[in-house]
Protein backbone atom coordinates (compact mmCIF):
# COMPACT_ATOMS: atom_id res chain seq x y z
CA UNK A 1 0.00 0.00 0.00
CA UNK A 2 1.40 3.58 -0.98
CA UNK A 3 0.18 5.24 2.00
CA UNK A 4 1.73 5.51 5.62
CA UNK A 5 0.87 2.71 8.17
CA UNK A 6 -0.42 5.49 10.04
CA UNK A 7 -2.74 6.27 7.48
CA UNK A 8 -4.37 2.79 8.04
CA UNK A 9 -3.61 1.77 11.47
CA UNK A 10 -3.76 5.35 13.89
CA UNK A 11 -6.74 6.21 15.24
CA UNK A 12 -7.78 8.76 17.00
CA UNK A 13 -11.96 8.50 18.31
CA UNK A 14 -13.22 10.81 15.45
CA UNK A 15 -12.18 13.79 17.02
CA UNK A 16 -11.72 16.07 13.85
CA UNK A 17 -14.85 15.12 11.29
CA UNK A 18 -15.19 15.39 7.60
CA UNK A 19 -16.65 13.35 4.54
CA UNK A 20 -20.17 12.92 4.13
CA UNK A 21 -22.46 12.92 7.14
CA UNK A 22 -24.24 15.94 6.68
CA UNK A 23 -26.11 14.76 3.34
CA UNK A 24 -29.95 14.27 4.44
CA UNK A 25 -30.95 10.71 5.12
CA UNK A 26 -31.95 8.26 2.60
CA UNK A 27 -35.95 8.92 1.91
CA UNK A 28 -36.48 4.88 2.55
CA UNK A 29 -35.18 5.43 6.22
CA UNK A 30 -37.40 5.80 9.10
CA UNK A 31 -36.01 8.98 10.18
CA UNK A 32 -36.92 9.68 13.48
CA UNK A 33 -36.56 13.31 14.18
CA UNK A 34 -34.37 14.38 17.08
CA UNK A 35 -33.31 17.88 17.57
CA UNK A 36 -29.28 18.54 18.57
CA UNK A 37 -29.22 20.39 21.53
CA UNK A 38 -26.35 20.82 24.29
CA UNK A 39 -27.08 18.49 27.46
CA UNK A 40 -25.44 17.59 30.79
CA UNK A 41 -23.86 14.52 31.09
CA UNK A 42 -21.91 12.59 33.81
CA UNK A 43 -19.44 9.79 33.70
CA UNK A 44 -21.03 6.50 34.55
CA UNK A 45 -18.26 4.23 33.84
CA UNK A 46 -14.86 4.27 32.73
CA UNK A 47 -13.06 1.27 31.18
CA UNK A 48 -9.84 0.10 29.62
CA UNK A 49 -10.92 -0.64 25.47
CA UNK A 50 -7.50 -1.31 24.07
CA UNK A 51 -3.95 -0.38 25.39
CA UNK A 52 -3.89 2.90 24.26
CA UNK A 53 -7.99 3.84 24.63
CA UNK A 54 -11.25 4.06 26.99
CA UNK A 55 -14.68 3.14 26.82
CA UNK A 56 -16.61 5.66 28.20
CA UNK A 57 -20.38 5.27 29.30
CA UNK A 58 -22.08 8.87 29.94
CA UNK A 59 -25.31 9.15 31.64
CA UNK A 60 -27.69 11.99 30.03
CA UNK A 61 -30.55 12.40 31.03
CA UNK A 62 -32.23 14.91 28.51
CA UNK A 63 -30.71 12.72 25.80
CA UNK A 64 -33.79 11.73 23.07
CA UNK A 65 -31.79 8.82 22.00
CA UNK A 66 -29.43 8.40 18.26
CA UNK A 67 -29.47 6.40 15.25
CA UNK A 68 -26.26 3.98 14.91
CA UNK A 69 -24.15 5.71 13.34
CA UNK A 70 -24.60 9.10 14.61
CA UNK A 71 -21.66 11.41 16.94
CA UNK A 72 -22.29 14.11 19.16
CA UNK A 73 -19.75 16.92 20.33
CA UNK A 74 -18.06 16.79 23.80
CA UNK A 75 -17.29 20.10 25.45
CA UNK A 76 -14.92 20.52 28.45
CA UNK A 77 -14.36 23.90 30.49
CA UNK A 78 -11.37 24.58 32.50
CA UNK A 79 -11.66 26.56 35.67
CA UNK A 80 -10.51 29.28 33.93
CA UNK A 81 -13.25 29.31 30.99
CA UNK A 82 -11.54 28.02 28.61
CA UNK A 83 -13.33 25.47 26.63
CA UNK A 84 -12.23 22.83 23.85
CA UNK A 85 -15.03 21.04 21.74
CA UNK A 86 -14.15 17.67 19.90
CA UNK A 87 -16.73 14.88 18.41
CA UNK A 88 -16.74 11.57 18.74
CA UNK A 89 -18.98 8.94 17.53
CA UNK A 90 -21.71 7.42 19.49
CA UNK A 91 -21.24 3.19 19.88
CA UNK A 92 -24.66 2.83 21.34
CA UNK A 93 -27.56 3.44 19.83
CA UNK A 94 -31.75 3.73 20.50
CA UNK A 95 -33.77 5.54 22.89
CA UNK A 96 -31.80 5.26 26.05
CA UNK A 97 -30.16 7.65 27.97
CA UNK A 98 -26.50 6.03 28.29
CA UNK A 99 -24.22 6.95 25.28
CA UNK A 100 -20.90 4.91 25.19
CA UNK A 101 -17.76 6.48 23.63
CA UNK A 102 -14.48 4.98 23.15
CA UNK A 103 -11.71 7.07 22.94
CA UNK A 104 -8.30 6.34 21.78
CA UNK A 105 -5.37 8.81 22.95
CA UNK A 106 -3.48 11.08 21.17
CA UNK A 107 -0.50 11.82 22.61
CA UNK A 108 0.14 15.55 22.28
CA UNK A 109 -3.36 16.23 22.19
CA UNK A 110 -5.74 18.70 23.90
CA UNK A 111 -8.80 16.52 24.76
CA UNK A 112 -8.11 12.52 24.29
CA UNK A 113 -5.56 12.17 26.83
CA UNK A 114 -7.77 13.72 29.66
CA UNK A 115 -11.00 11.49 28.38
CA UNK A 116 -8.51 8.22 28.41
CA UNK A 117 -5.80 9.28 31.67
CA UNK A 118 -8.14 11.31 33.80
CA UNK A 119 -11.50 11.49 33.51
CA UNK A 120 -13.29 9.77 36.34
CA UNK A 121 -16.81 8.28 37.50
CA UNK A 122 -19.07 11.07 38.59
CA UNK A 123 -17.31 13.89 36.56
CA UNK A 124 -19.46 16.18 34.77
CA UNK A 125 -19.20 17.15 31.31
CA UNK A 126 -21.40 18.53 28.45
CA UNK A 127 -22.72 16.72 25.09
CA UNK A 128 -24.20 18.21 21.72
CA UNK A 129 -26.09 16.19 19.89
CA UNK A 130 -27.30 13.88 18.18
CA UNK A 131 -25.47 14.84 14.83
CA UNK A 132 -25.49 13.45 11.31
CA UNK A 133 -28.00 11.84 9.41
CA UNK A 134 -25.77 10.44 6.34
CA UNK A 135 -23.66 8.09 8.11
CA UNK A 136 -26.66 6.28 9.95
CA UNK A 137 -27.69 2.82 9.30
CA UNK A 138 -31.36 1.64 10.12
CA UNK A 139 -32.65 -1.75 10.62
CA UNK A 140 -35.00 -2.40 7.51
CA UNK A 141 -34.49 0.96 5.85
CA UNK A 142 -32.63 -0.68 3.25
CA UNK A 143 -33.25 -4.08 3.46
CA UNK A 144 -32.68 -5.25 0.32
CA UNK A 145 -28.70 -4.11 -0.11
CA UNK A 146 -26.10 -5.94 1.56
CA UNK A 147 -24.34 -3.86 4.09
CA UNK A 148 -20.53 -3.53 4.06
CA UNK A 149 -18.46 -2.06 6.76
CA UNK A 150 -14.84 -0.94 6.51
CA UNK A 151 -12.67 -0.22 9.84
CA UNK A 152 -9.58 1.01 10.71
CA UNK A 153 -8.51 1.01 14.16
CA UNK A 154 -10.95 3.39 16.41
CA UNK A 155 -12.88 3.91 12.98
CA UNK A 156 -15.11 0.69 14.34
CA UNK A 157 -16.75 3.03 16.55
CA UNK A 158 -19.87 3.87 14.90
CA UNK A 159 -19.69 0.88 13.02
CA UNK A 160 -20.09 -1.25 16.18
CA UNK A 161 -23.33 0.52 17.00
CA UNK A 162 -24.63 0.02 13.25
CA UNK A 163 -23.50 -3.70 14.28
CA UNK A 164 -25.03 -4.09 17.80
CA UNK A 165 -28.76 -2.36 16.37
CA UNK A 166 -28.24 -5.20 13.65
CA UNK A 167 -27.90 -8.06 15.83
CA UNK A 168 -30.36 -6.62 18.03
CA UNK A 169 -33.07 -6.22 15.56
CA UNK A 170 -32.56 -9.76 14.02
CA UNK A 171 -32.09 -8.18 10.86
CA UNK A 172 -32.37 -10.59 7.93
CA UNK A 173 -29.73 -7.60 6.02
CA UNK A 174 -26.63 -9.18 5.15
CA UNK A 175 -23.61 -7.66 7.03
CA UNK A 176 -20.03 -8.53 6.30
CA UNK A 177 -16.66 -5.99 8.18
CA UNK A 178 -13.68 -5.66 7.12
CA UNK A 179 -11.47 -4.44 10.38
CA UNK A 180 -7.79 -3.44 10.24
CA UNK A 181 -5.97 -2.84 13.12
CA UNK A 182 -2.43 -3.43 14.38
CA UNK A 183 -2.29 -6.21 16.94
CA UNK A 184 -4.93 -8.26 18.35
CA UNK A 185 -4.65 -5.84 21.73
CA UNK A 186 -6.14 -3.24 19.69
CA UNK A 187 -9.35 -4.03 18.82
CA UNK A 188 -12.17 -2.77 19.96
CA UNK A 189 -15.51 -4.02 20.92
CA UNK A 190 -14.07 -7.61 20.79
CA UNK A 191 -17.13 -8.81 23.00
CA UNK A 192 -19.50 -6.81 20.91
CA UNK A 193 -18.26 -8.40 17.80
CA UNK A 194 -17.68 -11.97 19.09
CA UNK A 195 -21.65 -12.04 19.58
CA UNK A 196 -23.01 -10.29 16.86
CA UNK A 197 -20.83 -13.03 14.80
CA UNK A 198 -22.83 -15.34 16.61
CA UNK A 199 -26.29 -13.63 16.54
CA UNK A 200 -29.10 -15.01 14.17
CA UNK A 201 -28.64 -11.91 11.94
CA UNK A 202 -25.76 -13.11 9.44
CA UNK A 203 -22.64 -11.26 9.89
CA UNK A 204 -19.00 -12.15 8.26
CA UNK A 205 -16.01 -10.50 9.62
CA UNK A 206 -12.57 -10.27 8.30
CA UNK A 207 -9.40 -8.94 10.61
CA UNK A 208 -6.38 -7.79 8.91
CA UNK A 209 -3.61 -6.93 11.32
CA UNK A 210 -0.74 -4.97 10.22
CA UNK A 211 1.71 -5.81 12.95
CA UNK A 212 1.12 -8.74 14.39
CA UNK A 213 -2.00 -11.52 14.17
CA UNK A 214 -2.94 -13.69 16.32
CA UNK A 215 -2.20 -17.82 16.28
CA UNK A 216 -4.98 -19.11 13.52
CA UNK A 217 -5.72 -16.14 12.11
CA UNK A 218 -6.83 -16.77 8.44
CA UNK A 219 -4.62 -13.72 6.98
CA UNK A 220 -0.95 -13.62 7.96
CA UNK A 221 0.11 -9.77 9.66
CA UNK A 222 0.98 -7.30 6.75
CA UNK A 223 -0.88 -4.30 6.14
CA UNK A 224 -4.35 -3.78 3.93
CA UNK A 225 -3.66 -4.48 0.49
CA UNK A 226 -5.98 -4.06 -2.80
CA UNK A 227 -5.98 -7.70 -2.99
CA UNK A 228 -6.91 -8.48 0.47
CA UNK A 229 -10.09 -6.07 0.07
CA UNK A 230 -11.32 -7.53 -2.91
CA UNK A 231 -11.32 -10.99 -1.11
CA UNK A 232 -13.47 -9.91 1.83
CA UNK A 233 -16.16 -7.12 0.44
CA UNK A 234 -19.26 -7.80 -1.28
CA UNK A 235 -18.67 -8.08 -4.95
CA UNK A 236 -19.91 -4.93 -7.22
CA UNK A 237 -23.06 -6.80 -8.99
CA UNK A 238 -24.27 -7.16 -5.23
CA UNK A 239 -24.78 -3.30 -4.90
CA UNK A 240 -23.99 -3.35 -1.36
CA UNK A 241 -24.33 -0.20 0.76
CA UNK A 242 -20.78 0.59 2.13
CA UNK A 243 -19.58 2.59 4.90
CA UNK A 244 -15.90 3.34 5.67
CA UNK A 245 -14.55 5.05 8.82
CA UNK A 246 -10.77 5.26 9.63
CA UNK A 247 -8.13 8.32 9.41
CA UNK A 248 -8.21 10.21 6.22
CA UNK A 249 -5.34 8.18 4.70
CA UNK A 250 -7.28 4.97 5.20
CA UNK A 251 -10.35 6.15 3.94
CA UNK A 252 -8.93 7.64 0.73
CA UNK A 253 -6.83 4.44 0.02
CA UNK A 254 -10.00 2.18 0.47
CA UNK A 255 -11.81 4.86 -1.58
CA UNK A 256 -9.58 4.22 -4.34
CA UNK A 257 -9.29 0.57 -4.35
CA UNK A 258 -12.83 0.26 -4.10
CA UNK A 259 -13.40 2.06 -7.55
CA UNK A 260 -10.60 0.41 -9.22
CA UNK A 261 -12.65 -2.58 -8.24
CA UNK A 262 -15.54 -1.32 -9.79
CA UNK A 263 -17.67 -0.65 -7.32
CA UNK A 264 -19.71 2.57 -7.16
CA UNK A 265 -18.45 4.88 -5.04
CA UNK A 266 -19.99 7.95 -5.29
CA UNK A 267 -22.90 5.92 -3.16
CA UNK A 268 -20.62 5.02 -0.35
CA UNK A 269 -20.55 7.09 2.91
CA UNK A 270 -17.11 7.65 3.97
CA UNK A 271 -15.97 9.47 7.61
CA UNK A 272 -12.74 10.49 8.33
CA UNK A 273 -10.78 11.77 11.06
CA UNK A 274 -7.63 13.01 12.71
CA UNK A 275 -7.00 13.74 16.38
CA UNK A 276 -5.90 16.35 18.36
Amino acid sequence: MSAPETGLETRTGLETRTGLEARPAPATSPAVRRRPAWHAATVASVTPETPNARRIVLDVPTWPGNDPGQHLDLRLTAEDGYQATRSYSIASSGPGTRVTLAVDRVEGGEVSPFLVDAVEVGDALEVHGPLGGWFVWRPAAEASRPVQLIAGGSGIVPLAAMLTAHAAAADPTRFRLLYAVRTPEDVFFRDELDAATRAAAPLEVTRVYSRRAPEGAALPAGRLTKDALAGAVFPPEDHALVYVCGSTPFVEQVLRWLDELGHDTSTVRAERFGGS
